[in-house]
């Protein structure tokens, strides 16, 4: 543990928080993607198989079951919810996301760490997390209205894979032997993908604007 993962960490945490926020007191999913929700939460589920049969520490555990109660809480509303539901855009959110499960499944049954279930179940969750944010940019994109809320749980989501690579770069330096090529490449890809959205979302806070991005 270090400053980084812990920031990366909070910051994680806190973007969860923003949407629960919005969703539970606003009873609105407005401008949120069902499509990525569902694919955290089955990031969450085949990361967090060992949940029950590999104890690393209290926080730990204690964090992988806020993720996994928090991803699926929040599918349970957009879906069920009989207030929530309504406010749900599927004409716009279309993406369709089980073209990017498949692919990120093959990768992991041939790009993995060691071949066993639980394993490529951890790599198959490290490459889905890196493209599950794709339906919401593309949502956002497409209605081009994004309240302050949706905006910030976007940006907390970035920032923590940022805090995350800085993690990486400092353990790197200081502990020997640290070297885990498919986080680092996947986490890279998928900070990648926040770019354009860093960009518009920096530009709108510095002038004080709503944010917008671009069609």
């Amino acid at each position: 543990m270090n400053a980084f993962r812990l920031s990366g960490d909070m910051t994680h945490l806190l973007s969860v928080v923003v949407l629960l926020l919005k969703i539970y007191t606003i009873k609105s999913c407005a401008g949120v993607s069902l499509k990525t929700q569902e694919l955290y939460a089955l990031v969450f589920a085949a990361r967090y198989l060992d949940l029950f049969v590999h104890f690393i520490s209290l926080y730990n555990t204690v964090m992988k079951l806020v993720f996994l109660a928090s991803s699926f809480s929040i599918v349970w509303y957009m879906r069920r919810h009989k207030i929530v539901r309504r406010t749900y855009d599927k004409d716009h959110d279309t993406f369709r996301h089980h073209f990017l499960v498949l692919p990120c499944l093959a990768l992991a049954l041939l790009i993995n760490e060691k071949f066993t279930f639980r394993e490529v179940m951890w790599a198959f969750s490290i490459y889905l997390e890196a493209v599950a944010i794709l339906p919401q940019l593309v949502l956002l994109q497409r209605t081009r209205n994004i309240d302050n809320l949706t905006g910030q749980y976007v940006f907390f989501l970035g920032a923590y894979r940022v805090l995350y690579i800085l993690n990486w770069i400092y353990r790197y330096f200081t502990e020997p032997h640290f070297v885990h090529w498919i986080s680092w490449i996947a986490g890279i890809v998928q900070t990648l993908l926040y770019a354009d959205f860093f960009y518009y979302y920096i530009i709108s806070w510095k002038n004080n604007v709503k944010l917008e991005l671009p069609a």
